[in-house]
C-alpha cells in the first residue's frame, strides 16, 4: 500500500510539473499568437486605407416611398484609418450653406468573425447610434450591412415610435467614387421597402 502510494505522488507530481513547464515552453515558441496574427492588416483593411482622404458628398434623402427626393450639396467627407477602423467624419464644407452637423461613421472588418462592422453617429436626426454588420461575404464592389433595428421618430410632430428595419449598401464604382445608400421597411403595415438615404461621394482633387 505504502508503495503504491509512493507511486501516485511521483505520478501526480510529475504531472503538475507539466503542467508547469508546458506554458514555459508555449512562450519560448516562435509561433505567434492568433492575436498577433490577426492584428496584422489584411487585404480588407488595404482596401478601406485606399479609401481614405476628403470627399465631396451629394446627399439624397426620400421621406417616404412617394416622396420627392430631397438633395443636400455643400456637404464633405473627411476619412483616416484609426489603427484597423475606417473613420469618416461628414459635415458641410467651407461657406456651403449648410446647417452644421456631424456624422460619424466606422468601418471594419472583423477577422475573428469574418464579417464587416460598421456604425454611424448623426447630429441631425434623433436616431441615437446605428450599429449594422454583414451576414454574407463582400463582394469586390461592394458590402450589404444589416442595422440593428429600432424605433423612428417620425417627421411629423408627434413621436411615431415606429420600428425601423434598414440596411446599408456600400459601393465602390471606382477608386475615385462610392455610394452607400440605406433603404427601410417601416412598420405600418404595407411592408413597403424603399431607398431612404443615397449618399454620392467623389474624392476631392
Amino acid at each position: 500500500m505504502m508503495q503504491s502510494r509512493r507511486q501516485f505522488s511521483r505520478r501526480g507530481l510529475s504531472f503538475v510539473a507539466g503542467l508547469v513547464v508546458a506554458p514555459a515552453a508555449l512562450a519560448q515558441s516562435n509561433a505567434p499568437t492568433a492575436a498577433a496574427r490577426l492584428s496584422k492588416p489584411g487585404r480588407e483593411e488595404e482596401a478601406l486605407r485606399a479609401r481614405t482622404g476628403t470627399w465631396d458628398v451629394v446627399a439624397t434623402m426620400w421621406p417616404t416611398p412617394d416622396a420627392a427626393p430631397v438633395v443636400t450639396r455643400g456637404v464633405i467627407a473627411e476619412r483616416s484609418m484609426i489603427g484597423p477602423f475606417l473613420q469618416e467624419i461628414m459635415h458641410p464644407a467651407a461657406g456651403a450653406a449648410v446647417p452644421d452637423f456631424r456624422r460619424l461613421d466606422y468601418l471594419n472588418y472583423d477577422r475573428v468573425e469574418g464579417r464587416w462592422k460598421y456604425v454611424s453617429m448623426d447630429t441631425r436626426f434623433p436616431v441615437s447610434i446605428m450599429p449594422a454588420w454583414s451576414f454574407e461575404p463582400a463582394t469586390e464592389d461592394r458590402i450589404t450591412l444589416q442595422f440593428n433595428p429600432q424605433a423612428f421618430v417620425g417627421f411629423g410632430p408627434e413621436v411615431e415610435g415606429r420600428f425601423m428595419a434598414s440596411d446599408m449598401v456600400v459601393a465602390w464604382r471606382d477608386a475615385e467614387h462610392e455610394t452607400k445608400e440605406q433603404h427601410v421597411t417601416m412598420a405600418d403595415g404595407t411592408g413597403r421597402r424603399w431607398l431612404f438615404v443615397r449618399y454620392e461621394y467623389g474624392r476631392r482633387k
